[in-house]
């Protein structure tokens, strides 16, 4: 499983009801797949992985698989509680996804030696290709990232800490191993475009967008951008779209996953508010994430 372009986080629709909207889900995953995606992660991080039930963690990865008919690879996210955790990764398995993003444990602060071993539970679960995700209580070393690098069924890292010391001697430690040179690594920022050059600069090339979800547009030029060194869009885009929206987005806890389902409804596309304990953005901030978007795809658009 290797990834290429940008990687496609999808928000999870749900209904007047609260209920989990299929239809739409699928609605969502189809423009962002024809828009050029270079894989779907459902019911992840952006999904409010947090705030569903396992059923509906399920549904939504049947929904993506269905959707995406074999043209990207699908990964649905599993984490929490060990016994959790491992549920996830077998109900993601039956609905048909190609692997599995591994969150952290909940709550609880392990050792190095124990986060080793919660990867090894939840692999044994099922037999998809796992990416494991370093953020939270889930803090690697570089020796514990090579030696769960070094799993059978581990096939990527994603940084969410945004410690580039780190994650560099992790990458250095893990390409030490023999038998990794197809390992992948993911930048989980939110807005990782804004540390995207950075990430490259010390061989995390791939990183998840949150703003593809609603702007593929803008989230597809600056990854072009990048990819050829064009500076002056790169700072552009940085300095009046994305640096703009991470200032917004740190206003109020949460808007990492409610500002993209307001700027999926911006572009046409209801898909609800988001569960509690997350908040809806205010009219006054969706009006300035309305006015980002526009300045975003004017830039793109020159």
């Amino acid at each position: 499983m290797k990834f290429q372009g940008v990687l496609f986080f999808p928000v999870t629709p749900f209904a007047a009801d609260g209920s989990l909207d299929e239809e739409r889900l699928a609605q969502h995953i189809e423009n962002g797949v024809a828009a050029g995606a270079g894989g779907v992660f459902v019911a992840c991080g952006t999904g409010e992985f947090h705030a569903l039930t396992p059923d509906e963690i399920e549904r939504a990865t049947r929904v993506a698989v269905e959707t995406t008919a074999g043209r990207v690879p699908v990964l649905a996210a599993a984490g929490g509680p060990t016994p959790v955790a491992r549920d996830h990764a077998d109900r993601v398995a039956r609905a048909g996804a190609d692997g599995i993003l591994l969150l952290p444990p909940y709550l609880v602060t392990a050792p190095q030696r124990g986060l080793v071993r919660y990867v090894e539970e939840v692999t044994a679960a099922s037999d998809l290709p796992v990416i494991f995700y370093q953020r939270g209580t889930a803090r690697l070393t570089a020796d514990t990232a090579a030696e769960i690098a070094a799993l059978p069924k581990v096939v990527g890292l994603k940084d969410g800490l945004g410690d580039i010391e780190r994650m560099h001697r992790i990458v250095r430690a893990v390409r030490a191993v023999p038998g990794t040179e197809n390992f992948q690594f993911f930048n989980g920022l939110p807005t990782a475009e804004m540390t995207a050059p950075a990430y490259h600069g010390i061989g995390v090339p791939l990183y998840s967008s949150a703003v593809f979800a609603f702007a593929p547009e803008i989230a597809l030029a600056f990854h072009r951008a990048l990819a050829e060194a064009d500076r002056p869009l790169l700072d552009t885009l940085l300095d009046e779209f994305y640096g703009p929206l991470v200032q917004l987005r740190d206003e109020v806890p949460g808007y990492a996953v409610a500002l993209v389902k307001s700027g999926v409804a911006l572009r046409g596309l209801d898909v609800g508010g988001v569960r509690a304990p997350l908040v809806d953005p205010s009219p006054e901030h969706i009006a300035r994430l309305a006015k980002l978007i526009d300045r975003g795809l004017e830039v793109v658009a020159a």
